[in-house]
């Protein structure tokens, strides 16, 4: 049986996922952009703890690749972006 505390931080990815997805889906985030990737990192690592911690590997497998990819998109669309004040 989860925990109370289990099923808060899967909801929480979940929301923070599918935020960028209906986002995305709306046209009101681009798929590139700095806040669809952090919402996609966060919110899959949050999942991917859940999984880690509940030792299931297939859920372990999508979460942990879907944070690292949104992760390296996120430090690419970072690099990208001009330096405040250069």
């Amino acid at each position: 049986m989860m925990e109370p505390m289990d099923q808060a931080v899967q909801l929480i990815g979940a929301v923070l996922i599918l935020a960028a997805f209906v986002l995305a889906q709306l046209r009101r985030l681009a798929t590139d952009s700095v806040v669809y990737l952090a919402l996609n990192a966060v919110g899959a690592a949050f999942l991917a703890v859940v999984a880690v911690l509940g030792r299931d590997l297939g859920f372990t497998l999508l979460e942990t690749t879907w944070t690292v990819v949104s992760t390296a998109g996120l430090v690419r669309c970072l690099k990208r972006r001009p330096v405040r004040g250069s």
